[in-house]
């Protein structure tokens, strides 16, 4: 076997190294990989422009410890795809950090403001929050390169937190999946796992097309988290109308009657 050190062994290093930079493509994408490092911040980064045909691609930011090239890849796919669905012109991308979104906020602002400028010059890419990441990372984002979506209020951003705009979608697409399935969403029993903030807007969207909310009995240890639940859903349930903006049409729909009574 040659080592790396003899000429055979860089010439086979660098075919199979091409090789596999390319098993990831097809006549849609990606146009563009970048990969970044900087160990003076611990960063470590990967973009994946995967089609600008339409236009500047347009994709969120995660961040996790086990993220990678593979899923980057994918989902910057299902970014162009839904960009294209939704007739933006905008074409698909992704970007992840390999790290803990849960390590200090000092520490993690480093982190999103290093990757950010280190991609400054990507001009066919446009931040957007996804998991691990929010607003306030779109805000350094914004700050550093002066372009990125999902931006918080102040600074003229709409509040997709605050609005669930993740969980609004996850009841849009029972909404559309229930007559495929052969059921009736409404009066329909739905198990939520997890009421962060997307499950709990999930719940509370489901909740108002007259879902019947089922929580698992396992879904926390803590012995008021049922309960809490259950207040959390019915007060933004009642709200709704005064504090929340309207659902997009045509799916705007009035809270069924005794919502409180859907939510067991």
């Amino acid at each position: 076997m040659h080592g790396l050190h003899t000429r055979e062994g860089v010439s086979r290093f660098r075919t199979e190294g091409m090789e596999g930079l390319f098993e990831f493509g097809d006549d849609l994408g990606p146009v563009k990989i970048v990969h970044v490092r900087n160990p003076g911040f611990d960063l470590r980064g990967i973009l994946v422009i995967d089609n600008v045909a339409a236009g500047p691609a347009i994709g969120g930011l995660r961040m996790a410890p086990d993220v990678g090239l593979e899923e980057c890849v994918r989902l910057a796919r299902a970014m162009t795809l839904k960009n294209a669905l939704s007739g933006l012109c905008h074409g698909g991308a992704k970007s992840v950090l390999i790290g803990d979104p849960r390590m200090p906020l000092e520490q993690k602002e480093r982190l999103v403001r290093a990757f950010a400028s280190a991609l400054e010059g990507e001009q066919e890419y446009i931040f957007g929050p996804d998991m691990g990441t929010n607003e306030m990372c779109m805000a350094w984002v914004k700050d550093e390169i002066g372009r990125a979506v999902g931006l918080p209020r102040e600074i003229g951003g709409i509040p997709l937190d605050e609005v669930g705009a993740t969980g609004w979608g996850v009841s849009h697409a029972a909404d559309v999946a229930a007559p495929y399935a052969g059921i009736a969403l409404e009066g329909a029993r739905v198990v939520i796992q997890g009421f962060g903030a997307v499950g709990k807007n999930a719940a509370r969207y489901l909740v108002q097309r007259g879902a019947v909310l089922i929580l698992p009995e396992n879904g926390r240890e803590h012995p008021d988290f049922r309960r809490h639940v259950v207040r959390r859903v019915i007060e933004d349930t009642e709200d709704d109308a005064a504090t929340r903006p309207p659902l997009p049409p045509p799916y705007r729909r009035t809270p069924p009657q005794g919502g409180n009574g859907n939510v067991r």
